[in-house]
């Protein structure tokens, strides 16, 4: 069963600026890989996503696009760093854009972003991932994503302290276990999914 995945990279820094939250997505994406998924990420913040709640927003919105992008996939990996506490603004944006999926059936009356798996990615330098995670799992759930067990992996660094995901000598072995099992549980859950769907509403 051939499964496809696309990574939204929340960061808030242009391409080809390092992202930290890059290099994770990275690594679960080539885990995916490894379970034989083709994967994509995308650079939310290299596109003109335009503040709105519809799929389309009109002249020079590239969302639409990247909509196609997350329809047509059956993982979407949704990353973000932590910022003063929260996701990143650029995360928010991509949460409100999926918004319009709520008024959106396909022709079994079922919402279209339905059978679709979701898993968070999430970076920072001082606590916090588990408050993002909890962020985006209520609101990829509400669109209508479906989250498997273990569905986030992250990477904290010590509190006020400066270094950086990218920055480090090695993965955390913690974290990389946990990307593991991010993209294992995604790939099982995805091909379920795919072998029996959610009934008609």
């Amino acid at each position: 069963m051939s499964l496809k995945a696309l990574a939204i990279n929340c960061t808030l820094k242009a391409s080809p600026a390092p992202s930290s939250c890059e290099l994770l997505i990275s690594q679960v994406t080539a885990a995916l890989e490894q379970h034989g998924v083709s994967c994509e990420i995308v650079r939310a913040v290299d596109h003109n996503i335009k503040p709105g709640v519809m799929s389309d927003e009109g002249e020079g919105d590239d969302w639409p696009r990247i909509r196609e992008k997350i329809l047509a996939a059956d993982i979407l990996l949704l990353g973000t760093p932590i910022w003063l506490g929260h996701p990143s603004s650029v995360c928010q944006r991509v949460l409100e854009r999926l918004d319009a999926f709520l008024g959106e059936t396909d022709e079994a009356g079922r919402m279209i972003s339905y059978d679709r798996v979701a898993g968070v990615v999430v970076v920072g330098n001082e606590d916090g991932a588990h408050h993002v995670s909890a962020e985006l799992f209520q609101g990829l759930n509400d669109v209508g994503f479906t989250l498997p067990a273990s569905a986030v992996t992250y990477w904290v660094g010590e509190a006020m302290q400066g270094t950086d995901y990218k920055d480090l000598p090695e993965i955390p072995e913690k974290t990389a276990q946990t990307t593991k099992t991010l993209a294992a549980n995604c790939v099982h859950l995805a091909r379920i999914l795919r072998a029996d769907r959610y009934p008609a509403s």
